[in-house]
């Protein structure tokens, strides 16, 4: 009898348990939902905007479309797909970032882009990611230099092939 009362005496064990929210708390947190879900100038409730999800999904479904026409791909693949091209893009960048550190440099420029990916990607992926942004690059510049990127004109500096240049020395 003694081991019963002691063993009912003690408090249940909230180890695994979320803390418990008070009544008060609940009513509060209504109370705000509603508030902020309130009808608009017109008497319509307000919608709520869908948060956007920026993934690389649509490119790689261009690629894919691109080397294989007939091919889908499931959503679970392209997910470890967008999460490769994000861990590959984040290793590339931080690696661009100590380079132009290193060289007490304030600008990532292509130089330390193509630096970080020989270091990072093996051997002949890395020569065909080399070529592939050169090529990529070179075409820019191109469309700068021949007044079908006027967007590029209209900054007061641009950087071209590494040093800071007026766009006034490039229109002429």
């Amino acid at each position: 009898m003694a081991k019963a009362a002691t063993a009912s005496a003690a408090p249940p064990s909230t180890a695994s348990k979320a803390p418990a929210k008070a009544p008060a708390d609940k009513a509060a947190k209504k109370a705000t939902k509603t508030s902020t879900g309130a009808a608009g100038a017109d008497g319509e409730k307000k919608k709520k905007r869908k948060v956007r999800k920026e993934t690389y999904s649509s490119y790689i479904y261009k690629v894919l479309r691109q080397v294989h026409p007939d091919t889908g791909i499931s959503n679970k693949a392209m997910a470890i797909l967008n999460s490769f091209v994000n861990d590959i893009f984040e290793r590339i960048a931080s690696e661009a970032s100590k380079l132009a550190s290193y060289s007490k440099k304030s600008t990532i420029a292509s130089r330390e882009i193509q630096t970080a990916v020989r270091l990072i990607l093996p051997g002949e992926l890395a020569k065909h990611a080399i070529s592939e942004g050169t090529k990529s690059v070179t075409k820019v510049r191109s469309l700068v230099l021949s007044d079908q990127y006027p967007q590029a004109k209209s900054s007061a500096i641009v950087l071209f092939f590494g040093r800071k240049v007026d766009c006034c020395s490039l229109i002429s």
